[in-house]
This record gives C-alpha cells, structure tokens and sequence, in this order.
C-alpha cells in the first residue's frame, strides 16, 4: 500500500497546471492507493513574494469547495488538506463550519508559509492550528530555506500546540535538511515528509530515529502525470530511489512505516488501510 501525503490540484495564479484528472491518472498508473489532497488556488502571494492581484485571488472557501468535490468523486482515494489563506482572509466561520461538515474527508490543515508570506507562530495563523486541534487532524506545512518558511517555525508552532501533530513537508526545501532533522528529535509531535528530499535524509532519519517519524509525499502532479518518474525534461526522479532502491536497504517493517503506516496513524486513516488490505 501507498499513501501520498502531499499532493496538489491548481496552482495556475502561481504557474502550475494541477488538475483532478492528472492527479487520478497518476495514483492509477503508479500504484498509489489514497492521496491526500490540497488545493493550490489559495495560494496568497507569488514566487516573488508579492500579493497575487485582486482577480487572481480564490478564496479558502472557495478552494476548499473544490477539493470536496473532488473527494466525493472518488470516495476512499482522496482526502483533503485544505490550504488557508492567513495573510489576505484570516480564519471565518464559513471556513470552520465547511471543515466541520467534511470531517469524514478533511485529513489536515495546510500552510503554505512561502506562498502566504507569513511564519506558521504569526497570531493570523494560530486560529487555524485552534481548529485542527478541534478537528483532531494534523497540520501539513511547507519548509524551506527562506525567513517564514524555516523548519525552526514549525518547530516552535508544534511546541505551542503539543496536541496537533506537524508534518515539515520537504524537510527544508533547498537546504541539506539537516535543520530538519535535527528538530525532529525535539518534539515528538514533529514529523517529515520525503517530497523532494533525498533518499539519503530518509536513511539518516531512520538510523537517528527510527522509522516513525517519515512519510511518503511527493508534490505530484507538480512536474505532470508522470511526476514520480521524472520532470519535464525526463530526468529521473527522486521517488524513483523511495520506489525501487529503498525497500532494498532497509527491512519491511520500516519501509511500510514509510509508504503508509506512518500516514495511517498520524493521519486517522485506519478505515481507508482496512479497505485496501
């Protein structure tokens, strides 16, 4: 079984062409059997950081009617992370009362600190981290290399809120990760995800770790239909190594934790494994 923690529907005001269709043709062709999903039209501000116009804004709500829909359609294969919009909205009783009417397929709360423009400690964002508690799901927050997005932040929101699980998608994009795995020894609701992080981080997460503490996600479709086999200009990726070169350097067990136990428990998807088993 294969769970994928991090996948996307959107993105066009910020460049990317997601969409359903390229999201269920991929989980088909690669064997994936449930997907968790956020919807990237609500991202705030673009790659430059500056406000995305009036006219290419979409609401949270709005964003987040899309992404239920798209897991009504497909029953036991999707799940929603619904992306919130701190920065330009702030949390509204619509948004909280669409989360409470979809418990059954709202997985997580997700942060976008890069494409919002603001740290996951900043006061705007707080109220979210107040309804996934409520909701009992995790938070799934992208890292990187810049001020708001650090893993040090998500770091410092896991400790204000000890009760929420957070998920450091990308372990730090554009760093050697080593922040991040450092940190995941600090809080013990602290977790990574493997999206565009090398096989090696994984193995050194494990051996610092064990194997509780990493899951399965990959950004797909953001490099197309064939996003775990490689980009646009046909160079292999990385998930080719998490595939076929992982299960043959660590024991079963681990591997599965990886894959989609992990998933299983951090997210609450026991139904969806017992389905699938």
């Amino acid at each position: 079984m294969i769970i994928d923690t991090h996948v996307h529907i959107g993105g066009e005001a910020v460049g990317f062409h997601m969409d359903e269709g390229m999201v269920i043709a991929a989980m088909e062709k690669y064997g994936i059997d449930f997907s968790i999903v956020s919807n990237s039209d609500a991202g705030e501000v673009d790659h430059q950081q500056n406000l995305l116009p009036e006219e290419l804004q979409v609401s949270q709500e709005e964003a987040l009617e899309r992404a239920i829909r798209f897991a009504r359609k497909y029953p036991g294969k999707i799940g929603i992370a619904p992306w919130i919009k701190p920065l330009t909205q702030g949390m509204t009783g619509e948004f909280e009362e669409k989360n409470m009417q979809n418990r059954d397929i709202i997985c997580a709360m997700k942060i976008h600190p890069y494409h919002s423009h603001i740290s996951p400690t900043d006061r705007r964002v707080l109220p979210y981290f107040e309804l996934a508690e409520k909701l009992n799901v995790p938070v799934i927050s992208h890292t990187g290399n810049s001020e708001d997005d650090s893993p040090i932040h998500l770091y410092e929101a896991a400790k204000m809120f000890p009760k929420v699980s957070f998920i450091m998608a990308h372990m730090g994009l554009g760093t050697d990760n080593s922040l991040a795995l450092e940190l995941l020894g600090k809080a013990d609701n602290l977790y990574g995800d493997t999206t565009w992080v090398p096989m090696s981080t994984t193995l050194k997460a494990i051996e610092m770790y064990g194997s509780k503490r990493i899951m399965f996600g990959s950004d797909m479709p953001i490099d197309g239909v064939d996003t775990y086999a490689h980009n646009p200009k046909g160079e292999r990726s990385v998930y080719q190594d998490y595939f076929h070169e992982l299960p043959k350097l660590i024991s079963r067990e681990a591997y599965e934790d990886i894959m989609y136990k992990n998933a299983v428990e951090v997210f609450h998807l026991s139904d969806i494994a017992a389905k699938k088993r």
